[in-house]
């Protein structure tokens, strides 16, 4: 028998496979963890955008918790859409209750297409609950400047700055997301924690095929902090993870808009 590490995502589904949950069940089996879900949310979306999301009662996003928790010893949580209010703090009151060993929060607020993924309302829950209950948050630049109430970051002092706010504003650890400063050769994300403020670069890729790419690297990191020793040491790995499946996303051919990364490009020829 083997026991590896036991991830759990906390999301929505996407029916293209790129994003949500998903994703991040092929991130976890890519970075050798045994994958669980729970769903907040069903959306409707494609490749080129997303046409409609159905939000689950917040009572089953909780049944679904408790239930997987009261048999499941889960390492890891990664946390993803969450739709709006009421499941925001379902999932934070279920966080509250078990206590998994590490959790990791991505802020997903808006699609790569535009669409609102994130009710206003529930912006404040995500801030004032569910940051202080994570050990890591890993917000792009847009996704920072929403919880901050401030302009996205421009420069990559303006992301140290923006990091720094959130550890003040209760966040334990940050990994600022360099992704949208596209004008660089290098995609440079800021890791701060405490007084220690950490750069981690990778040359950037240049591929249309980017849906998902927040989704995966945070469930990355969530199946890899098990398996390392250290934060930083899990962090730059998801992000070595994450560069090779976007170098091998155009050898693959799914649908008419943004693809996938290629959460397999080590196993698949």
């Amino acid at each position: 028998m083997t026991t590896p590490p036991i991830a759990l995502t906390i999301a929505a589904s996407d029916p293209s496979g790129g994003a949500g949950i998903q994703a991040d069940l092929k991130a976890f089996s890519a970075n050798g963890a045994y994958g669980t879900a729970v769903l907040t949310a069903l959306t409707a979306q494609n490749t080129r955008g997303v046409t409609g999301i159905h939000t689950l009662p917040p009572e089953f996003v909780t049944e679904q918790l408790d239930t997987l928790f009261a048999d499941v010893a889960v390492d890891s949580v990664k946390i993803g859409m969450l739709a709006d209010a009421a499941v925001a703090s379902a999932v934070a009151d279920a966080l509250e209750r078990h206590r998994p060993r590490y959790v990791v929060l991505d802020p997903v607020m808006v699609s790569t297409s535009g669409h609102r993924l994130l009710e206003t309302d529930a912006v404040a829950v995500l801030r004032d609950r569910l940051l202080p209950l994570a050990d890591l948050i890993t917000p792009n630049l847009p996704e920072a400047g929403d919880l901050l109430g401030a302009a996205a970051a421009h420069s990559r002092a303006e992301a140290v700055e923006q990091a720094r706010a959130l550890l003040a504003a209760s966040a334990r650890r940050v990994l600022l997301k360099g992704g949208h400063h596209t004008h660089d050769t290098e995609s440079v994300d800021v890791l701060a924690a405490g007084d220690r403020v950490t750069e981690i670069s990778a040359p950037r890729v240049t591929t249309r095929n980017t849906h998902g790419t927040g989704c995966t690297l945070s469930a990355a990191i969530a199946a890899l902090r098990p398996q390392h020793d250290d934060w930083h040491t899990a962090v730059r790995a998801a992000k070595e993870y994450l560069t090779g499946a976007l170098r091998a996303a155009d050898t693959l051919r799914v649908g008419h808009g943004h693809g996938p990364v290629h959460h397999f490009h080590q196993y698949w020829s």
